[in-house]
């Protein structure tokens, strides 16, 4: 059977039109929308965090000044009369690329590269299996796609090199908002005992499992849940309390403040909370949050503009 059709539409606009142009789609019904952007917009991605890793460096250079926005159709007649209603209302020109059953699928694969991350750790794409290792660095395997985490942000990144810092071999881990699970697979990578992962969207939960098996995890080790745990107590009780030698948090300052007043019940004594996500203009308020439920800040640490943060409960 001939594979299917597939048109890219492309439409570029600037970062002020942005946030308007990507909510007339959605009314229009649009679905899987790709972003590709200058890291300047941050506030639209703290917001939108599922956008963030679509994102590449060569992307960013070519396009400076210039939002692009991103959907397909197939190239048929069906799906012609869908993006005339998918359009309706956005007055911008667009461009329109073929791409085959297997192009779709598969292009986005080029922006995903091996990649260090801190001083031990080497993000590979499931695909680039087997490729050489460099000398001292801990593979983390992980099959990127359209939704969640895959390393390429910096907020991301700061975890990841929070990781390096703060987790002990045999120390228990607690991830909230583990999209992908990258924070709490790569915690288990660098030696710690078991890991607890929480998210309140249920896809991630398969996701989080799918990746933690390429590396070898079972889940003897590694439990996902799905919820949120800031409003369903039964969920938070199932965590338990005073457990985990390092609690995790790459979200949103808007999440990380509620769930600041939490986060002490869940870290052992001498415990780390360490928190992501957190665009530097709000870094204060997030600390704030934190001193004012018993949390001491005692790191900080900076990339793109982008900031984390670690933080012991005071005794």
């Amino acid at each position: 059977m001939k594979d299917a059709v597939w048109l890219e539409i492309s439409l570029d606009t600037d970062p002020a039109e942005l946030e308007g142009v990507c909510a007339r789609l959605t009314a229009n019904g649009v679905t899987g929308l790709v972003i590709e952007d200058e890291e300047d917009f941050k506030t639209f991605l703290e917001q939108n965090r599922q956008y963030w890793d679509y994102v590449d460096g060569d992307l960013l250079d070519r396009m400076r000044g210039v939002c692009r926005v991103k959907f397909y159709v197939t190239d048929d007649a069906a799906g012609q009369a869908q993006l005339k209603r998918w359009l309706e209302g956005v007055s911008l020109p667009y461009t329109a690329v073929h791409l085959g059953e297997n192009d779709w699928a598969h292009s986005w694969q080029k922006y995903y590269k091996p990649m260090p991350v801190g001083e031990r750790l080497y993000i590979v794409p499931e695909w680039e299996r087997g490729a050489p290792l460099p000398e001292g660095r801990s593979p983390l395997y992980l099959n990127p796609g359209l939704t969640f985490g895959t390393g390429s942000h910096a907020s991301t990144q700061l975890c990841l090199m929070g990781l390096e810092r703060y987790v002990r071999p045999g120390c228990p881990v607690l991830d909230l908002g583990c999209g992908s699970g990258i924070l709490s697979i790569a915690a288990l990578v660098l030696g710690a005992s078991r890991a607890m992962a929480v998210d309140i969207d249920p896809k991630a939960v398969d996701v989080a499992y799918e990746n933690a098996a390429m590396n070898g995890i079972g889940r003897d080790r590694y439990t996902v849940r799905a919820g949120d745990v800031i409003g369903d107590e039964e969920l938070a009780s199932e965590l338990g309390e005073a457990e985990y030698a390092l609690v995790l948090a790459n979200i949103v300052a808007d999440v990380i403040i509620p769930l600041s007043v939490r986060a002490g019940r869940f870290l052992a004594p001498g415990g780390v909370f360490l928190c992501s996500g957190i665009i530097d203009s709000r870094a204060g308020e997030v600390s704030a949050a934190l001193e004012g439920n018993g949390l001491s800040v005692f790191a900080r640490w900076e990339r793109k503009g982008w900031v984390a943060l670690a933080a012991r409960q005071d005794t």
